[in-house]
């Protein structure tokens, strides 16, 4: 994993883990030499972070969502299932339509404090890469981001790609991006190169819904491809 993220991060860089929950994007950020700043919302995932990089002086953990806006907003969890907890409520119900989301019960709720993108980057700087995990909340994040950021990656779920080609939109928005993508946990890419938004988006178009889950990149196109 620190192995593929050194593609995007060097010695010194500033990283941001949106989405932290246990950390393990966290870790290996800081194996690649970046600082880091871990945003969660979960109250459990936020006291095992705290626990496990409280003495970590380049780790730096923001116990809040991230939105369009600030305010309050209501969190899903599922207590079983912590990490696919989410503040997206009418996600839960398109994404029942994959069997691997069949068991999942969203049985509690929780009211958690909710900054944009650009209130964490005021607060911490301009990231070199900024990692988006949140369920189904993705493009409400981008949605809180007024500048194209250099690097950036957001999940994506095949049963509801609608919301990722939305977010490759939200981007494009932003700046001109080159995009690939890697299924999930393979830490290889799944395109033989990098596309723009609208090569990037026929092909996610096309990946069956039955396919497992993984991760968009994208990279400003005045910036350096990373290495294959």
């Amino acid at each position: 994993m620190a192995a593929f993220y050194r593609r995007f991060l060097a010695p010194g860089d500033l990283a941001f883990d949106v989405g932290s929950h246990a950390g393990n994007r966290v870790r290996a950020f800081r194996r690649t030499g970046a600082r880091v700043v871990a945003v969660e919302p979960q109250p459990d995932f936020v006291t095992v972070l705290r626990l496990l990089y409280g003495r970590d002086r380049d780790v730096v953990v923001e116990p809040c969502a991230v939105g369009r806006e600030p305010g309050e907003a209501r969190l899903y969890l599922s207590t079983r299932t912590p990490t696919v907890s989410t503040l997206a409520g009418s996600w839960m119900n398109e994404v029942r339509r994959d069997a691997t989301f069949g068991g999942v019960d969203w049985d509690e709720q929780v009211v958690v404090p909710v900054r944009t993108l650009d209130e964490v980057i005021d607060r911490h700087g301009e990231p070199r890469f900024c990692k988006i995990d949140v369920e189904g909340f993705e493009l409400e994040v981008l949605q809180g981001l007024s500048r194209p950021l250099g690097a950036v990656s957001f999940e994506y779920i095949p049963v509801v790609m609608d919301r990722t080609v939305r977010c490759v939109g939200r981007l494009a928005e932003l700046g001109d991006y080159r995009f690939r993508f890697s299924r999930v946990e393979s830490f290889e890419w799944a395109t033989p190169g990098w596309l723009d938004a609208a090569g990037v988006t026929e092909v996610l178009r096309g990946v069956s819904p039955q396919e497992r889950p993984g991760d968009v990149y994208a990279v400003r196109a005045d910036l350096p491809l990373p290495a294959p």
